[in-house]
C-alpha cells in the first residue's frame, strides 16, 4: 500500500457503454450528428482565444492613452480652430414667359456662385424690369442674400418669382480648407410667371415705333395693344428702352452713361408713366358723352368754317379767335370724328351760337368715365394718373378762374389735359367692347378668372355712331394709311403741339380691329417730333400691322404659321 502516491480513482464502465449494438446504427440521422460521439475542445484553444483578447485590450488601452495624453493637446487645438459655417444656397428665381411660353427672363450662373438673371429680349427693359443681386463684403460674406426685383414685372411680382434660399453647413479648418459639408435646408425655386404679352407682337410693335422715331426726329415713343374683351396686354412698348442685362450687372459703364444722358429718358416706362397732351384722340369719347346726354343726335349738323370768332362782352372791340385745323363745312358727328373737326368739338364742349355745350363739368365727367385722369390699376409699379383740368384744379394750382376758352381747349384734348398711352388704349377698348372699362393686366389670365370691370354709362347707339366715325377715318379720312386689305381697322388720330413756341408735335393714333367684331385695341404716341410730323403715329401703326401680316399672325386673320414672302398689298 502506497501512502504518499497519488490516489487513482476508477469508475466502473458498463459493458453497454463500450459495445454498441450495431443493429441500430442505420436508424441515426447523421446530418444531425446522431450516432456520433462528441469530443470536447482542448484547453489550449481557450487559452489562445483569451490571450488574443487580452492583447487587443492592451493595444486599445495603450492607443487611447497615447491619443489622450501624448496627442490630446494637439488635437484639442486643431478642434478649437475648426469652424462650422452656414453657407447660403441661392434659390433659382422663377422664369418669366410670354403667353405662348417664350422665355422673357431666365437664370444663369454667376462667377461668385450665385444665380444671375438673363433677359433674351432687351427691348422689354421697362416692362420686365431688372433685379438686384446678393451683395458680398470684402471678406466674401454675403450681407444681402436675396435676388430682388427692382423695377417692372420683376418688382411687381417679386413674391411670386422669389424662391426660398437653402443652407449648407460647412466645416473648415484654421487654414480655411473645407473639411466637410452637407445641405441642411434645400433651396426652393420661385414660381414661373406667364405674362399676357405675345413676344412676336411685342417685337413687331417695338420695331415699328423705333424705326419711326429714328427716321422722323422724335425723341421717344410708346405703344400698347390690349385685348378689349379680357383686358390682357398683348404688347406694350416704351422707346428708347434700357437693356436689363446691363442695369442688373452694372456694366458696361459707357452704356449706362448713355442711358443717363438720353433725352428720351429710357428709364421711364413711357406707356405707363409717360403723360402726354392727347389732342384729338379724345373726340370720340366726348362725342359718345354728348350723344348719350342727348345734347346732339346722329343727325345734328354743325358748320365748321375753320374758325370760331367770339366778341368779349365786357371789353368792346376785343375779339377771341379759336382756329380749327381746316375749313370742313357742314358736319354730322361721325364725319366730325372722321375729319377731326376742332370747331365741331369746341361747340359741343363749350357751346356756341345756337348749340348748347356740355360745359366743363360734363366734359370732365365723360373723360373720367372712360378712365382718363386716373390710374388704370395695371400691375406695373409707379403708374401715372394723368390730369383732366377743371375749374377747381385751376384755382388751386394756378390761382386763376376758369374761362370758356379753357373749356374749348379741354374739349379737343389740349390745355392741361394729360393722359398715358395705356389709358388711351383702355379707353378705346371700352368703345370697342360696347362700354366695358377693363382693368389692364400683364399677367396671363387663367380660364374662368375675371378682372375688375367698370361699365361706362354710355348708350349703345352712341357707341355705334362713334365706331362708324372711327371706321370712316380709316376708309376715307385722316387715318387712311390704316386701310389695309387684310384686316378692317377703326382709328382716331391726334396731334398735340408742345414746346415753348409750339415748335414740336406729339403724334397720336388710337383704334381697334377687326371693325366687324372688335377684339384688339391699340394706342401709339410719338413724342416731340418736328412740327408737321403729326401723322407719323399712323405710319408707325401701319408698319406694325404689315409686320403682323408678314408673320401670318392670328391677330390679323393669319394662321400663325410662317407664310411665303408676299407684300400686304397682294392680300385680298
Amino acid at each position: 500500500m502506497r501512502l504518499w502516491g497519488k490516489r487513482r480513482h476508477y469508475s466502473e464502465i458498463a459493458p453497454e457503454d463500450i459495445f454498441l449494438d450495431d443493429s441500430g446504427l442505420n436508424d441515426f440521422d447523421h446530418t444531425r450528428f446522431e450516432g456520433r460521439i462528441e469530443r470536447s475542445l482542448p484547453d489550449r484553444s481557450f487559452s489562445l482565444v483569451a490571450s488574443a483578447v487580452g492583447l487587443l485590450l492592451v493595444g486599445l488601452t495603450v492607443r487611447a492613452a497615447y491619443v489622450q495624453l501624448a496627442k490630446g493637446p494637439n488635437f484639442a487645438a486643431r478642434s478649437a480652430n475648426n469652424s462650422l459655417e452656414s453657407t447660403e444656397l441661392f434659390a433659382p428665381r422663377g422664369i418669366i414667359t410670354d403667353r405662348n411660353g417664350a422665355v422673357l427672363a431666365e437664370n444663369d450662373n454667376r462667377s461668385n456662385g450665385s444665380l444671375g438673371r438673363r433677359y433674351p429680349i432687351p427691348e422689354l427693359g421697362q416692362i420686365i424690369g431688372y433685379v438686384s443681386y446678393p451683395k458680398q463684403d470684402s471678406k466674401g460674406f454675403f450681407y444681402k442674400t436675396n435676388i430682388s426685383g427692382v423695377a417692372g414685372v420683376e418688382a411687381m411680382y417679386n413674391d411670386v418669382l422669389s424662391g426660398s434660399n437653402g443652407k449648407v453647413l460647412v466645416e473648415k479648418d484654421v487654414s480655411g480648407t473645407e473639411r466637410s459639408s452637407g445641405t441642411i435646408l434645400p433651396a426652393k425655386q420661385g414660381a414661373t410667371l406667364a405674362l399676357s404679352l405675345d413676344a412676336t407682337m411685342q417685337k413687331d410693335l417695338a420695331r415699328a415705333i423705333a424705326a419711326t422715331v429714328r427716321e422722323h426726329g422724335f425723341i421717344a415713343g410708346a405703344g400698347v395693344v390690349m385685348d378689349a374683351q379680357s383686358g390682357e396686354i398683348l404688347a406694350m412698348v416704351s422707346h428708347p428702352s434700357y437693356d436689363p442685362n446691363v442695369i442688373s450687372s452694372g456694366s458696361p459703364a459707357d452704356i449706362i452713361a448713355r442711358y443717363n444722358t438720353d433725352p428720351g429718358h429710357p428709364y421711364i416706362d413711357h406707356a405707363v408713366q409717360g403723360v402726354y397732351t392727347p389732342g384729338s384722340i379724345v373726340k370720340p369719347f366726348l362725342a359718345a358723352g354728348a350723344l348719350t346726354d342727348g345734347l346732339i343726335t346722329p343727325n345734328t349738323i354743325i358748320d365748321d368754317p375753320g374758325v370760331i370768332t367770339m366778341h368779349d362782352p365786357y371789353t368792346p372791340g376785343k375779339v377771341y379767335v379759336f382756329k380749327g385745323w381746316k375749313k370742313l363745312g357742314l358736319l354730322t358727328v361721325d364725319k366730325a370724328i372722321a375729319w377731326s373737326s376742332d370747331v365741331f368739338f369746341y361747340t359741343i364742349g363749350g357751346g356756341f351760337g345756337g348749340q348748347k355745350g356740355l360745359g366743363i363739368d360734363r366734359v370732365d365727367y365723360w373723360y373720367k368715365q372712360f378712365g382718363f385722369g386716373m390710374k388704370t390699376g395695371v400691375d406695373v409699379p409707379e403708374e401715372a394718373a394723368g390730369l383732366i383740368p377743371t375749374p377747381e384744379w385751376k384755382q388751386r394750382v394756378l390761382k386763376d378762374q376758369w374761362y370758356l376758352a379753357d373749356t374749348f381747349f379741354t374739349s379737343i384734348g389740349q390745355y392741361s389735359t394729360q393722359v398715358t398711352p395705356l389709358q388711351a388704349a383702355r379707353a378705346v377698348a371700352a368703345i370697342a367692347n360696347d362700354g366695358k372699362l377693363r382693368t389692364p393686366t400683364l399677367r396671363k389670365q387663367m380660364s374662368g378668372t375675371a378682372l375688375p370691370t367698370v361699365t361706362v354709362p354710355v348708350s349703345a347707339d352712341a357707341l355705334r355712331v362713334v365706331k362708324s366715325g372711327m371706321r370712316q377715318s380709316v376708309t376715307s379720312a385722316l387715318a387712311h394709311q390704316l386701310d389695309v386689305p387684310y384686316v378692317s381697322v377703326a382709328a382716331k388720330t391726334g396731334t398735340a403741339q408742345t414746346g415753348v413756341h409750339n415748335q414740336y408735335d406729339n403724334s397720336w393714333v388710337i383704334g381697334f380691329f377687326p371693325y366687324e367684331n372688335p377684339r384688339y385695341a391699340f394706342a401709339v404716341v410719338l413724342e416731340r417730333g418736328p412740327s408737321g410730323a403729326g401723322e407719323q403715329a399712323v405710319n408707325a401703326t401701319r408698319s406694325f400691322l404689315d409686320l403682323l401680316y408678314q408673320d401670318n399672325s392670328i391677330y390679323v386673320g393669319g394662321s400663325g404659321q410662317p407664310r411665303a414672302s408676299s407684300s400686304p398689298e397682294q392680300a385680298n
